[in-house]
């Protein structure tokens, strides 16, 4: 599919993202889909939404965020767990604003979802967004690093240590970070009732990186706006691989779902 390279600025610089427009010819869209990659990946992750979201009728833009070895680097150079990578996904929504986007329907996989999650909360722009499409989201990085610490064989004093380690100010030396990690605010199983926009999680049951079973408990927290997919995947984010006409099929009846025309944006 035909697409041209963009650049968004944001706090360090520019970052580097793909723009997939609609065919000449069609009509000009406002609802536009940004596209979030994983812990680890690259922005090729993400192109498996791309078709779905095209058969939408949306524009596509896939981002890059800061630490993922495309975008410029955070000054501790390090992860933060969405704590500071959605500012980057605000830049993009706000690039995509001054494009013509009034509807924004975020794209997630694994920490792109968190990501996602956390652009939805505090973003200035988070009026625009519509709904959240989140692949093996993390909705809790405490769920999510227990479980692989217990399958790494780690012991659970130091698992909690660690946890304390992460949120201090004082040993930030030990894990490099310019800020500690604050994991209570990314903590969506417990802030479950502070969720405003509709979510669609598709996730596998075996996922052997993310539980599958935060996504089960968050959907039942907030069953009038979280609507849950399982898949039989074995592996992490590989939901689309094992079956994309599910995938995909459960993101357009989702879509479809929506209310996007019910308001216009503030």
């Amino acid at each position: 599919m035909p697409y041209q390279d963009v650049e968004i600025p944001v706090d360090n610089g520019v970052a580097p993202a793909w723009r997939f427009d609609l065919p000449a010819g069609d009509e000009a869209q406002t609802t536009w889909a940004i596209h979030i990659h994983g812990m680890g990946g690259k922005r090729a992750g993400t192109l498996r939404g791309i078709p779905v979201a095209r058969r939408l009728g949306l524009t596509s833009l896939v981002v890059s965020f800061r630490n993922d070895g495309d975008a410029p680097p955070s000054y501790d150079g390090r992860y933060s767990l969405g704590q500071g990578e959605w500012r980057d996904v605000e830049a993009a929504i706000n690039y995509a604003i001054s494009k013509g986007a009034e509807r924004i329907i975020l794209f997630g996989w694994s920490l792109g979802a968190a990501i996602a999650l956390q652009a939805t909360a505090l973003s200035q722009s988070s009026s625009r967004i519509a709904g959240m499409v989140l692949d093996a989201p993390v909705f809790d990085w405490r769920t999510t690093l227990a479980a692989n610490a217990k399958a790494a064989g780690l012991p659970r004093p130091l698992v909690h240590l660690g946890f304390s380690i992460l949120r201090s100010k004082a040993l930030r030396w030990v894990t490099g970070l310019g800020e500690p990690i604050c994991l209570d605010s990314l903590d969506w199983l417990t802030r479950a009732a502070e969720l405003k926009k509709p979510i669609l999680v598709l996730h596998g049951e075996k996922d052997d990186t993310t539980p599958f079973e935060a996504s089960k408990k968050a959907a039942s927290l907030r069953p009038d706006l979280i609507r849950l997919v399982e898949f039989e995947a074995d592996g992490h984010s590989l939901e689309w691989n094992v079956d994309p006409e599910k995938w995909e099929r459960s993101v357009e009846e989702w879509f479809h779902s929506l209310p996007l025309a019910c308001a216009s944006p503030e």
